[in-house]
């Protein structure tokens, strides 16, 4: 591999000369072109290590998310690296499992590596980005929100709940559970409060035994939606509040012999993998991509030096009703 000397020497100017031109400092046309050239020539690559240090600053960006084999943050990650890359960043991706203690060490690591900043899906309401504030770096909470006063990419998580249950009711379901995450993580109690706000109004069952708490995963909602078919008096319908667990939910009832429309089923998020008719199934679609894409923007921006105030940014979601023919008398 060249070094900076040997381009030194093949254009005629001095090291630090080099140094300039690919830090973006002043140095006249002339000899800007005969430094590119002889880089050109020599395949030389500037050291990006190098680089940061003298710039105290990196061209990465973390991006730390709770589930990376959940498609959802699959599709987010796509956003985030688009964007990044149109503006010369790259990212790398972080996966916490949920875990408040992995969630910490990555911050760390962001901060140690002089990361350009950081993008985050808390793994709950307890998460703690001081080690990232403290330092000045820029820090953008995606999907889900934090304690802190930063910018924020969300969706409407309230108002998707109550969409998901919305739609079941009106197709005349009269019992309409819910398998919701855990406790402590903002679209879960988000979606759930949407839940029961509708199921309060429109149903006559006693809600809140109609309710699981799973781990966001398929085996959550397989485990949750057993639990609610051995119930004195099941659920003729549910709300799953992520796309994993509808997966879940939805195998079970398959595996029952009792696959919607014969138990109504609303998801939010899209369906990754499933055997039966999207038609008879309700989905409220997030924008996964789009998060990321405006998580990424307003992290670029706050990198380039924009110090208006924090500012969170809530995208809509779309809902797709399920065809379920009107129950007869």
């Amino acid at each position: 591999m060249a070094t900076i000397y040997e381009v030194a020497a093949l254009a005629g100017v001095s090291p630090a000369t080099v140094s300039r031109v690919f830090n973006d400092m002043r140095v006249s046309e002339e000899k800007t072109r005969a430094v590119r050239s002889a880089a050109q020539s020599l395949n030389f690559t500037p050291n990006r290590t190098a680089r940061s240090l003298r710039k105290q600053n990196s061209e990465v960006i973390a991006l730390v998310i709770p589930d990376i084999e959940n498609p959802f943050f699959t599709s987010l990650a796509r956003g985030v690296e688009d964007r990044a890359q149109e503006a010369g960043f790259s990212v790398v991706l972080c996966n916490t499992d949920e875990s408040t203690a992995k969630e910490a060490k990555y911050l760390e690591i962001a901060v140690s590596e002089n990361m350009a900043g950081v993008i985050v899906a808390p793994a709950s309401d307890h998460s703690d980005l001081k080690s990232v504030l403290s330092r000045g770096k820029p820090i953008v909470s995606v999907d889900r929100g934090t304690g802190y006063d930063i910018d924020g990419v969300m969706v409407d998580n309230r108002p998707a709940g109550r969409a998901a249950a919305t739609a079941l009711f009106d197709s005349g379901y009269q019992r309409v559970a819910c398998i919701t995450g855990p406790l402590g993580i903002e679209t879960a109690d988000e979606r759930t409060r949407g839940w029961r706000q509708t199921a309060t109004q429109r149903g006559s069952y006693p809600i809140d035994e109609y309710l699981r708490h799973a781990n966001h995963r398929v085996d959550g909602g397989r485990a949750a939606m057993i639990e609610l078919l051995s119930m004195p008096e099941p659920p003729d319908a549910v709300v799953a509040t992520n796309n994993l667990m509808g997966v879940g939910a939805l195998q079970i009832l398959s595996e029952a012999g009792m696959a919607p429309p014969s138990v109504g089923v609303a998801v939010i998020g899209d369906l990754p993998f499933t055997t039966l008719d999207p038609a008879t199934i309700t989905l409220v679609h997030l924008p996964a991509r789009n998060l990321g894409i405006a998580a990424a923007t307003m992290l670029i921006e706050r990198i380039n030096g924009d110090t208006q105030p924090p500012r969170t940014v809530v995208l809509r979601n779309e809902i797709s009703r399920a065809n379920i023919p009107a129950p007869t008398e």
